[in-house]
């Protein structure tokens, strides 16, 4: 089966072309302005054109959505390049894994049927998007619980924006943890400051289920922070794509 499966956040619409469950493809559009179906329709257009993706070969299209607002328009360019309806999945669509909460996101639902397929014993997944999520699963596919913290980019432009003279900076990892100059000093704060929450997130969510779960990192910034610890075991910026078409490929 081809499958073309878009996953639709706050601040990226990520798209991912699948043959037979691996995604050999994928791309991202910026979330903000928002379009006019019209406007969705050339933009996609543009890119099957980029990636030689002809429409008329996917058999499915598979979409999941957390910004309600998007999802008729996305939906209805989808329906005008492809002649058929996508498949829209969210936490009421069946699957081997329990949400346990009727107020579950679509994209932590997709990350937690993604952990379930492609990992044994309990699961934890950090995604590093709008809001840092940490979502917990057991082996048997029971949702444990889950975390939102603000997200690393999100506190990152509050910062900016309610300061005088503190400036935009590229997320990298410092030379040091203690700065001499802003930059240094706010790469050593934002790299540094949530690496620190997300390990403190990892011991105590241990703790708690008195397991050692294996970690899986996803989303915009999880590359940055996967490489500076242990306790972070794969980054898969795929991973919520592969929930996504998961649930979407048994309709």
């Amino acid at each position: 089966m081809t499958a073309i499966v878009i996953n639709i956040g706050n601040t990226n619409i990520r798209f991912g072309f699948f043959q037979n469950d691996d995604c050999d493809i994928s791309w991202v559009l910026n979330t903000k302005p928002y379009r006019t179906s019209d406007e969705f329709q050339i933009q996609f257009m543009m890119m099957y054109q980029t990636h030689n993706i002809d429409p008329a070969s996917i058999d499915r299209i598979i979409m999941g959505s957390v910004v309600p607002q998007l999802t008729y328009d996305v939906a209805r360019a989808i329906e005008k390049i492809h002649k058929k309806k996508p498949v829209i999945v969210g936490r009421d669509t069946p699957s081997d894994v329990l949400p346990k909460s009727k107020q579950m996101g679509t994209d932590i639902y997709a990350n937690l049927v993604a952990a379930h397929h492609l990992y044994s014993g309990k699961k934890i997944v950090f995604d590093f998007g709008t809001a840092l999520t940490a979502s917990c699963i057991d082996e048997n596919g029971e949702t444990i619980g889950v975390i939102i913290a603000p997200g690393i980019i999100t506190s990152l432009n509050s910062l900016i924006q309610d300061t005088a003279q503190l400036p935009e900076i590229e997320l990298v990892k410092p030379k040091t943890v203690l700065g001499l100059d802003t930059v240094s000093c706010m790469q050593s704060g934002m790299v540094y400051g949530f690496l620190g929450m997300v390990e403190g997130f990892i011991d105590r969510i241990n703790r708690e289920v008195q397991d050692n779960c294996f970690v899986i990192a996803t989303g915009g910034v999880s590359h940055v922070y996967q490489p500076l610890t242990e306790k972070i075991h794969v980054a898969d910026r795929l991973h919520t794509l592969k929930g996504l078409y998961f649930l979407g490929k048994s309709f």
